[in-house]
């Protein structure tokens, strides 16, 4: 049992290295719903699972070695996924903000005192579809979560590596070790879960109504995410 839990806790420390929290991060911009952000959290995960546990059958199953080199360059792949995801951000939100415009309109109602009272409403008109329509201040992200499982696959391809050759050299049995790799995934699983989740809170509607804030942190993620992106690349490739 107590292994089990530190094999669980292990996959849910792995889940908040760096790489994986900004890409992560990245993704959950797009939400305005919690419940989306933890989904996100969730199908990296089982992305991330299913790459590590394909390595390892492949490895400890079959007993084929993968040069140490190749996982290198995997992790520059990484690297360019996380420019990639951050350049992609920062292109949606300029074009949320080249095609919507904010119409105001108001309306009055009286009290049986006599007393009139005039109440605004924004509106934000979306130009993004062919068949326009309105919709209020906050704008949500597709609900596709493919990107983020393929975010998770991408990340594991990186770490799978290391973590396949520890496997190979603390577990008795091939079936042992394979365990200890689903086990570890269920741990990364619900790692990435909760930060998602944490993430999100910033994106919902309820929690920071600033749009310009709400921008502001956008395009800060984006920028570290590009940054960290480039030195993934050189620490592998240089």
């Amino acid at each position: 049992m107590i292994g089990l839990l530190i094999t669980v806790y292990a996959g849910l420390e792995h889940a908040f290295e760096a790489d994986h929290l900004l890409a992560v991060n990245n993704l959950v911009t797009n939400r305005t719903k919690i419940k989306d952000a933890l989904k996100d959290g969730m199908f990296w995960g089982v992305g991330h699972t299913a790459t590590i546990f394909i390595v390892g059958v492949i490895m400890i199953g079959f007993k084929i070695s993968i040069s140490e080199n190749v996982f290198s360059y995997l992790e520059a792949v990484v690297g360019l996924m996380l420019i990639v995801l951050g350049i992609i951000r920062l292109f949606k939100l300029l074009y949320k903000k080249r095609h919507s415009h904010t119409y105001y309109h108001s309306h009055e109602h009286t009290h049986s005192n006599g007393v009139t009272h005039t109440h605004m409403h924004a509106h934000t008109y979306f130009h993004s579809h062919p068949i326009a329509s309105f919709k209020h201040a906050h704008y949500d992200g597709s609900t596709n979560y493919k990107t983020a499982f393929g975010v998770g696959l991408v990340h594991g391809l990186a770490g799978s590596g290391s973590l396949v050759i520890l496997v190979i050299s603390q577990m008795k049995t091939p079936l042992e070790g394979l365990l200890y790799i689903l086990i570890f995934g269920v741990g990364s699983i619900i790692g990435m879960f909760i930060a998602s989740g944490l993430f999100s809170i910033p994106f919902t509607k309820s929690i920071l109504k600033s749009q310009k804030l709400q921008y502001a942190l956008i395009i800060l993620s984006s920028a570290i995410c590009i940054i960290f992106g480039f030195k993934i690349i050189y620490t592998n490739l240089l």
